[in-house]
C-alpha cells in the first residue's frame, strides 16, 4: 500500500488558522498545521520506531528528509524538502520546523490545505484595532467542521471565532456539523447568557480553573451554562 493512501485526512481541530491580510473591507485566513501535528499522525500511523527524520544544509538552505519504513519492501521511503527562514530570531529553528512539515506534506499529510477557498470575514464579523501604527485583529479563530475528500480536497468548512460564532461557511458540511451542531449551539447561548446576566468572565474562569472560556470542556460549559440560566438579568 502506497504511503499516501495510509495518511488520513486532517481533522478540524488539528487545523489552524491565520490572518492572511486585514483591508478596509474585511480580512483573509490561511489554514496551516503545526509540527506536533504531523508527529502525531507519523506515530498515529506508523509507530514511534516506523519513522525518523533527518536535517542537512544544502547551500544556506536547511532541509529536512522524513523516511517511512516499509515492512512489505524491507526498505525506507524517503521524501524531502526545505524549510523558509523569516527573520533572525531563531532562525535556524524556524528553518528545521517548516522544512519538517513541507516534507511531511510531500508525504501526504496536510495536502489536502491548499486545497482550501478563499477564506474572507467581512469587517462586520471582525475587530480590527492599531498597534505600534499597524492593524491588528483582536479577534481569534479555528476551524469547526471540514468535509475532505477521499482523493483530499476540500468540500466544506466552517470557521467560527473565540466566541464560537460562525464566521465564515462554505461547501457541503451536512455530515461534519452532525456532532458539531449542538455543542456550537451551546457556546453561542453561553456567551448570550453572560451578555444578560454581566457575569464577568473571571467569575466562570476561576470557578472552573480555566484561563479562557474556549478551555471549558463539556460538563464545565453545560454546568456553566446552566448556572447563568439560573442568574436573573443584570439590571
Amino acid at each position: 500500500m502506497a504511503v499516501e493512501s495510509k495518511i488520513r485526512s486532517l481533522h478540524a481541530d488539528e487545523i489552524e488558522c491565520r490572518v492572511g491580510s486585514i483591508g478596509e473591507k474585511g480580512i483573509s485566513l490561511l489554514l496551516y498545521k503545526n509540527a506536533r501535528v504531523d508527529q502525531a499522525i507519523l506515530d498515529e500511523v506508523f509507530g514511534i520506531y516506523g519513522w525518523q527524520r533527518s536535517h542537512m544544509m544544502i547551500g544556506n538552505s536547511l532541509y529536512c528528509t522524513v523516511s517511512i519504513w516499509d515492512p512489505e519492501k524491507k526498505t525506507w521511503i524517503s521524501k524531502q524538502d526545505v524549510g523558509n527562514n523569516r527573520g533572525i530570531f531563531e532562525k535556524e529553528k524556524s528553518a528545521a520546523s517548516d522544512s519538517f512539515k513541507r516534507a511531511c506534506v510531500n508525504l501526504g499529510i496536510g495536502r489536502e490545505l491548499y486545497t482550501a477557498p478563499f477564506i474572507f470575514i467581512p469587517a462586520s464579523k471582525v475587530v480590527v484595532t492599531e498597534k505600534d501604527q499597524k492593524k491588528v485583529v483582536k479577534d481569534s479563530f479555528s476551524v469547526s467542521a471540514i468535509t475532505i475528500s477521499a482523493d483530499k480536497v476540500i468540500t466544506g468548512i466552517s470557521v467560527i471565532n473565540q466566541k464560537k460564532a460562525e464566521v465564515f461557511r462554505w461547501g457541503n458540511l451536512n455530515a461534519a456539523e452532525k456532532n458539531n451542531g449542538d455543542a456550537n449551539e451551546e457556546w453561542q447561548e453561553l456567551y448570550r447568557e453572560l451578555e444578560r446576566t454581566k457575569v464577568p468572565e473571571e467569575q466562570i474562569l476561576k470557578r472552573y480553573g480555566v484561563k479562557a472560556l474556549s478551555e471549558l470542556d463539556e460538563v464545565s460549559r453545560k454546568r456553566a451554562l446552566n448556572g447563568l440560566k439560573r442568574t436573573k438579568s443584570a439590571a
